[in-house]
């Protein structure tokens, strides 16, 4: 038989003494580390190794905001690493950077700080669209359009396997719902997005130089292609845009089978006739005022900027006409 070890004497009291949170005899935790993705370091790669994405929808202008990164690379190095992924006919195709290559490029640099990562095309994409938007300044909004309707088939392809490469919270929810979510905008407002995807070249463009509201170019993508090409051609012919009930009532015509070429000249030519009418589109008052200003309001403040101004024409004028009757 196995003798029972001795028992331990307890004092009297001794349980009842200790402090309440030590009775369960466990030590607080200690901090935790954050979860992070493997082992990921950063490396230096060639510039003539790094491969723009494939169909990249975001452009990479020459313009103010690339001068200042020029300036800040020069002086201080890539500060935050481009990321890209291993291409199969060798290099690396940048999934995040393609700015920082090119203000490298122009700094004068042969490489660039980067973290490689194995990545699927459909995260690969995820990944460059969120961070575009979120890192970006100016988007158009043909490269707005275009990058969310690839986040967009991409989580859709993501959802339609078994793999389980949606990431849990976004379970049961619909595709647009996700990039909604994880680009800070309404479903309503994603859907109108790629929704513009369907105009043609030149009403795209028209829209990218702001001569084309955002509302109206919706309308206008529900009109077929052919019709849109003789919009696009009336606008360059008569240097102006249609208003958003004109794009309203083209688009109801088109719907019947009753747009084409001289109906569209005989629409766009109607704002003309109206002499005394003044159109200013939000496009061109968003200069001015900001984001979430009304309509209302700006007009408001419209109207007392003029005032003001009525009023030093008003206090010239006086002067001037006592200077005249001294004559």
């Amino acid at each position: 038989m196995k003798k029972e070890p001795p028992k331990k004497e307890v004092s009297k009291g001794s349980v009842s003494a200790a402090p309440p949170e030590k009775t369960a005899g466990k030590a607080p935790e200690k901090p935790k580390g954050a979860p992070r993705r493997g082992k990921e370091q950063i490396v230096y790669i060639k510039l003539d190794d790094l491969h723009a994405f494939k169909n990249h929808p975001f452009e990479v202008r020459d313009d103010e905001e690339m001068r200042a990164m020029v300036s800040s690379v020069k002086d201080k190095g890539v500060t935050q690493p481009a990321i890209v992924r291993p291409r199969e006919d060798g290099g690396y195709e940048i999934v995040s950077g393609h700015r920082r290559q090119k203000a490298s490029e122009l700094a004068g640099y042969a490489d660039m700080p980067c973290i490689v990562r194995n990545l699927t095309d459909d995260e690969a994409i995820t990944q460059m669209v969120e961070d575009n938007l979120n890192q970006r300044e100016e988007i158009l909004p043909s490269e707005r359009a275009k990058a969310l309707k690839m986040q967009l088939e991409a989580i859709k392809h993501q959802g339609s396997r078994t793999s389980g490469q949606i990431d849990p919270k976004d379970a049961g929810k619909r595709s647009n719902e996700i990039v909604a979510e994880r680009n800070k905008m309404a479903v309503k407002q994603v859907q109108r997005y790629i929704r513009l995807n369907e105009l043609v070249p030149d009403l795209m463009k028209l829209m990218d130089e702001k001569k084309l509201g955002f509302t109206t170019a919706v309308e206008l993508s529900y009109i077929s292609k052919k019709n849109q090409n003789y919009i696009a051609v009336a606008v360059d012919s008569q240097q102006s845009s249609p208003s958003q009930a004109q794009a309203k009532r083209m688009r109801e015509l088109d719907e019947k089978k009753l747009l084409n070429g001289d109906v569209i000249d005989g629409i766009m030519m109607e704002d003309k006739k109206e002499v005394d009418k003044v159109i200013l589109t939000g496009a061109e008052l968003g200069k001015y005022f900001g984001k979430e200003t009304t309509p209302r309001e700006m007009k408001d403040q419209i109207i007392k900027l003029l005032d003001d101004w009525k009023g030093q024409q008003k206090a010239q004028e006086k002067p001037d006409k006592k200077a005249e009757k001294e004559k």
